[in-house]
């Protein structure tokens, strides 16, 4: 939209030229702030969650090749046998996975800003008093591709925590650790991936 041609369509009543000034420079501003905040950060993090959601389908696309889905057991130890299987199968497939894969820096960045926008709202007071009455577990070197500890309890991870992080598929859930964010695989039990000192 032109500058001239705009000024030209908007017609004043009778008034002095300061508040005819006042009411086209509001109009302006009306019109053309939305559109620039429209532009700028917003469509940044749409490029970042579409190339998070790429890649998690990527991911998936891998695991359901190397694991076709298992016939329903209530078997414990058949339970535990296929996600050994599982889990050996995504790892021969994947054996130059590295941190950085999915949460790239980027994607990691963008992680680290959701949590910290919800750790300084209402609830995160809440989300710190849960966290600590969960049992709270210590920053340890967790790897990438690797089995999720056996002796690390699995922490419940506050719903609230997450309400500004892109949702997951099924097959897959974030954990903490500690101020460490995982990628989880529940049919392997793998570490799919990871950002240190993402809750702050």
């Amino acid at each position: 939209m032109h500058l001239p041609i705009l000024m030209r369509q908007i017609r004043f009543p009778v008034m002095g030229r300061y508040a005819a000034s006042l009411v086209l420079s509001g109009t302006l501003l009306a019109l053309f702030i939305p559109a620039i905040a429209a532009g700028t950060a917003p469509t940044a993090d749409q490029a970042t969650i579409r190339d998070f959601q790429q890649r998690l389908n990527n991911y998936l696309s891998l695991q359901k090749k190397q694991n076709p889905p298992n016939k329903p057991s209530a078997s414990a130890d058949k339970l535990a046998e296929q996600k050994e299987v599982a889990a050996d199968k995504i790892k021969a497939a994947r054996p130059a996975a590295r941190r950085g894969d999915i949460f790239t820096p980027p994607i990691a960045a963008y992680f680290k800003k959701q949590i910290a926008i919800t750790m300084r709202g209402p609830s995160g007071a809440k989300i710190r008093a849960s966290m600590l009455h969960a049992e709270p577990l210590p920053d340890i070197h967790l790897e990438v591709n690797a089995k999720y500890p056996k002796d690390l309890p699995y922490q419940s991870t506050p719903p609230t925590l997450l309400m500004n992080l892109p949702p997951l598929p099924k097959e897959l859930q974030y954990r903490v650790v500690g101020s460490t964010l995982l990628l989880y695989d529940i049919s392997s039990g793998l570490i799919v991936d990871l950002i240190p000192g993402a809750i702050a």
